[in-house]
């Protein structure tokens, strides 16, 4: 069975364990046409038991009378342009929720742990806020970006202040009842995770244009853009709630590590392959942007021969066609890119599980968190 090793930086390795989900790299065609694709999946409880408080926190945290603030408001979903209240897509609050969870998990309160999970919220979108820019997207969760409405000099001051305005959120972590030498342990820690997720960004814009980007190379740069915060989010709620804060933070961060890479390759697969009506992109959206994604960097140090030029013909085109698209996504089915994908996300779901097999947690926490990964691996949007 093909599965990745614990490293930081996966390699491939094969071995014959139990599974606790399934996927065999072995199996007929039409096994694998489904591997990736489940009955929809609803959101893991803890979700919906966090989100009123890590909404609310934000709220509090944004809501000042300052330069700029308009502009975040409306970019958390909270207001239209115009500044009037409006229903828009808040995101799934992923970081917050692990952080709160992990926290709670090991005996402490969301209450503790509540200032670090709105910072993690606030650093989140202050990243996407710059990504928006980098990459030219005018969309994010079917609204039009800052960027777009007001222009990149503004956009990029408000996402600054998105940052600073987390910076100052981690002062509530004393008043909040943590003891200082963890709250030092914290702002250390999401300190290294914000530089790791910058260098991280500027490894995606290094890589762009580059037809031939090897595995390990891309496999380090999303350890680091997407990866280091939910990695960071995992382990600090454990630092904030745990007894033994050196013993979980440990297995927590291993865990969030596996989190990382299910959650950034399963944003790849469907980039590609995802239902336009959950996704707001059409299928191949990532292919005519040239994206660097898992299932490119797989296809083409995987392709021989004529599919392999191919490939790099597409990729060396100023804007891929129709044609294109259809011509790399032919060749991504014959290799099987979409099912090794996903096959690795399994193994790392089964690797984010066993992590935490030695932490003490009580029965139904452990079950939320095998829901919680099984949804990270089907998720459709």
């Amino acid at each position: 069975m093909c599965q990745l090793s614990r490293r930081k930086s996966p390699v491939l390795w094969c071995a014959e364990r139990p599974r606790l989900f399934p996927a065999k790299c072995l199996m007929n065609q039409a096994q694998a046409a489904n591997i990736s694709e489940r009955p929809r999946l609803e959101l893991p409880s803890m979700f919906a038991e966090y989100r009123a408080g890590i909404g609310a926190a934000l709220r509090e945290t944004l809501d000042k009378d300052r330069p700029a603030f308009d502009l975040l408001r409306y970019y958390m979903g909270w207001v239209d342009p115009q500044g009037n209240p409006a229903a828009g897509t808040e995101g799934k609050y992923v970081r917050p929720t692990l952080c709160l969870f992990s926290c709670e998990a090991v005996g402490g309160s969301r209450e503790n742990a509540m200032p670090a999970a709105a910072a993690l919220e606030l650093i989140h979108n202050f990243s996407l806020i710059h990504d928006d820019i980098q990459d030219r997207d005018e969309t994010r969760h079917h609204r039009m970006t800052l960027w777009a409405l007001w222009g990149i000099p503004k956009a990029l001051v408000a996402g600054n202040v998105l940052r600073i305005v987390a910076d100052s959120t981690l002062d509530d972590l004393q008043s909040a009842g943590v003891p200082p030498s963890r709250v030092i342990s914290v702002v250390n820690q999401l300190t290294n995770a914000y530089i790791e997720m910058i260098e991280g960004q500027y490894l995606d814009i290094y890589f762009e244009g580059q037809s031939e980007i090897r595995l390990k190379q891309y496999l380090d740069m999303i350890a680091r853009k997407t990866g280091a915060l939910i990695r960071c989010a995992f382990t600090i709620g454990a630092v904030i709630g745990s007894p033994d804060a050196n013993k979980d933070a440990a297995s927590f961060k291993e865990s969030g590590r596996a989190l990382g890479f299910i959650f950034q390759v399963r944003d790849d697969i469907l980039g590609i392959w995802g239902d336009e009506r959950s996704t707001g992109k059409p299928v191949g959206a990532d292919i005519r942007r040239k994206k660097n994604s898992f299932p490119a960097v797989y296809a083409m140090s995987a392709a021989k021969g004529a599919d392999k030029r191919r490939l790099l013909d597409i990729y060396r085109k100023d804007e891929p066609n129709d044609a294109d698209v259809e011509d790399v996504l032919h060749i991504m089915d014959g290799l099987g890119v979409r099912e090794h994908a996903h096959i690795l996300a399994v193994d790392e779901g089964e690797a984010a599980i066993e992590a935490l097999a030695s932490v003490e947690m009580d029965a139904r926490a452990r079950q939320e968190y095998k829901n919680l990964v099984e949804f990270l691996l089907y998720r459709e949007h």
